[in-house]
């Protein structure tokens, strides 16, 4: 989870990778309206996010015991919430850094249907994880190998072990 920048897909896909378990990008469970909406700088109200929330939770809860890694923004609580929801167990992993650093990221970013104009409303709407929510803060800081290395150190163990 994090902000349009943080990293959420480079680090998700290498996480998946070293873990041996399917990667799904949140971006691609949007409907054709909500990436409409976002392209021409309108930010998505929770209407919007409810279906996009539902699909991604599904796909989580279809992966059962085998795991998966999937970026999702998950800003707010009350998404956190909707995703545990539908998929019990998810383990939240928080990328996080300071807005110069991640702007600057974004700034460089092509092809990506989120405008830099957006940012500053994802940092406002930024839920930090509460002490009851299953999850970790991983600091952005770096190279995505570095970060991901954070991410591995960060995550649970797994059951039986």
């Amino acid at each position: 989870m994090g902000v349009s920048g943080s990293g959420k897909t480079t680090v998700g896909g290498l996480l998946a990778d070293r873990l041996g378990v399917p990667y799904a990008e949140a971006d691609d469970f949007h409907p054709p309206a909500n990436i409409a909406k976002m392209s021409a700088g309108v930010p998505l109200d929770d209407e919007d996010r409810r279906p996009w929330l539902d699909a991604i939770a599904a796909w989580a809860r279809d992966r059962g015991s085998r795991g998966g890694v999937v970026s999702c923004s998950a800003l707010a609580r009350r998404y956190r919430d909707r995703l545990r929801e539908n998929a019990p167990g998810l383990f939240f992993l928080h990328l996080d850094g300071d807005f110069d650093l991640i702007a600057g990221r974004v700034a460089r970013r092509e092809g990506h249907f989120m405008p830099p104009s957006l940012l500053r409303s994802q940092f406002d709407a930024l839920e930090p994880l509460g002490a009851d929510e299953r999850g970790a803060v991983v600091g952005v800081e770096g190279d995505a190998g570095e970060v991901t290395d954070r991410a591995l150190a960060a995550l649970p163990a797994p059951s039986g072990s």
